[in-house]
């Protein structure tokens, strides 16, 4: 009897967890009233909108760093910069686009980050941030053509609208599955983005999905 009492004891425990996810919406994440198209068919889309001019993005990326190369395979992972109203946060966002155009991103990316709050380096505008970038051995007169091209004017204004469309506020901000936002404490920010990766890969083997 007391066997089968702790059965039943443990099938309602089962029960009740999963009646009561560890996250909730509107406290720990905040669903979004129009969702956002994914810009890749057959995957759960992660973006995380930043900014290197950010304090606290520059406290996450390590964090990040090590979660995204752990993502799951149906999983993809991209960075949206953003200014959100500072000119220097635009330039930044401008150089993002920039280095990413003559395939120096991967190589300055941290090392930006180390200079602007570590070293105190003033990257606010074009002339500081196409000094700095030629001194760490990038094309400079390419680079100052992309700064401006069309190419990259697109880009920066993408990118501004997708953090209107996913009404970001602040950054660090983690968006899942066009749908699900995240902020505030970053471990924190990630273990709930692990459960709304989860939840979106739930949904998606729905009947009818």
């Amino acid at each position: 009897m007391f066997k089968r009492l702790g059965i039943v004891t443990l099938a309602f425990l089962t029960l009740a967890t999963s009646a009561h996810p560890s996250v909730v919406a509107g406290h720990d994440y905040t669903v979004l009233g129009v969702p956002q198209r994914q810009e890749t068919n057959g995957k759960i889309e992660v973006i995380e909108f930043f900014s290197w001019g950010c304090p606290h993005c520059y406290e996450f990326y390590p964090l990040l760093v090590r979660w995204t190369a752990a993502l799951p395979k149906d999983a993809t992972f991209r960075r949206v910069p953003v200014g959100l109203g500072h000119p220097e946060w635009d330039n930044l966002a401008r150089a993002y686009y920039a280095l990413q155009s003559t395939g120096d991103l991967a190589r300055l990316d941290s090392q930006i980050f180390e200079a602007i709050h570590k070293e105190h380096v003033s990257l606010i505008d074009e002339q500081s941030i196409t000094e700095w970038v030629g001194k760490h051995g990038v094309n400079v007169t390419k680079f100052t053509e992309t700064y401006r091209s069309f190419g990259v004017n697109t880009s920066v204004g993408q990118a501004e609208d997708a953090a209107v469309g996913y009404r970001v506020a602040g950054i660090p901000t983690i968006a899942v599955a066009g749908q699900y936002t995240v902020t505030g404490d970053h471990k924190t920010m990630l273990a709930v983005s692990d459960e709304l990766l989860a939840k979106a890969r739930a949904e998606e083997k729905k009947p009818g999905r």
